[in-house]
């Protein structure tokens, strides 16, 4: 297959490219190595967008999805493994899958997953009571005590909304100010079964055996300041301590950052010209849904104006 731009990620940035290169009169493929849309189909609700008052992420996916494919752009599942540069305005794209996919510019616009503790037992109890997303797996802890792990905003949004299922949500946090929206930490703080943990970290999961499978049911959680431990009794850990790019398979074209973000600026050129980055993969002060889509729109006219000229 060959197109005008590659894209690789369906999320804001990646889709939003897509709208953008498709209005410009180019072809534009994107590829997505799970499903459109990336983190922000787990927000319930997303009421910091522009022009749009309330939304579900999973409708705002879905609208950016069908406007990208009715202009022409195609959403092939399959990861790409390996970008070459064969030469200006010559890209060659491999995908898991064996395909090859060739363009004449490349936006790379992969995002970050959620980063885990790193207890050797958390990936056994990711679904036995570890989870990464509350939106996804609240419903599960009706009438339950949990426990969310981080201070930013997903951490404070994930608590507001596990209060609404379960009896008790405790807040850990390592340091004693939070990084998320204050309105929501204010909120959070005027719920009876809210408690926070602050200065404390997470240094141990507690699980045991039932019915064949190892159960969360506490967390052993030690205070910075005094080195104190102390166990919680909980049936849920909702670990949201931040995210890691994806980029570790085209550090071969694009210089990376020590925490493994793609060196680019606000004008989303790489180090190699023809290749872009958009979104939360690459280097920036502010990781936002809007900022996403910003990045995205000026990547696709910086590719079409490479390929153009």
């Amino acid at each position: 297959m060959k197109k005008d731009v590659i894209i690789l990620g369906a999320g804001p940035a990646g889709l939003s490219a897509a709208i953008y290169v498709e209005r410009a009169g180019k072809t534009a493929a994107v590829l997505e190595a799970n499903t459109f849309g990336g983190q922000i189909v787990n927000t319930p609700d997303i009421m910091n967008y522009p022009g749009i008052k309330k939304t579900s992420g999973f409708d705002f996916a879905m609208g950016l999805y069908e406007q990208a494919t009715e202009l022409g752009a195609e959403v092939i599942f399959d990861k790409a493994v390996k970008i070459e540069k064969r030469a200006e305005k010559d890209f060659c794209i491999t995908g898991a899958s064996g395909e090859i996919y060739e363009a004449g510019a490349v936006i790379l616009a992969t995002g970050a997953v959620n980063r885990p503790l790193g207890f050797e037992n958390e990936k056994a109890l990711i679904g036995h009571g570890v989870s990464y997303c509350a939106t996804c797996d609240g419903a599960f802890f009706k009438g339950k005590d949990v426990a969310v792990n981080g201070g930013g905003n997903t951490a404070l949004e994930d608590a507001m909304f596990l209060t609404n299922y379960c009896n008790k949500v405790y807040i850990i946090h390592r340091r004693e100010g939070f990084r998320g929206e204050p309105k929501t930490l204010e909120a959070l703080r005027q719920k009876e079964n809210v408690t926070f943990i602050l200065n404390a970290n997470v240094t141990k999961l507690i699980a045991e055996e039932k019915d064949k499978f190892s159960v969360l049911t506490g967390v052993e959680v030690t205070d910075k300041n005094t080195g104190e431990k102390q166990e919680i009794e909980v049936s849920g850990l909702f670990i949201a301590i931040g995210q890691m790019p994806q980029n570790e398979d085209f550090a071969d074209v694009v210089t990376l950052d020590d925490a493994g973000y793609i060196e680019a600026g606000e004008d989303t050129h790489t180090g190699t010209p023809g290749i872009y980055a958009a979104g939360d993969g690459r280097t920036k002060k502010v990781r936002q849904l809007v900022t996403a889509a910003g990045d995205g729109a000026v990547a696709a006219l910086e590719a079409v104006n490479y390929i153009s000229n």
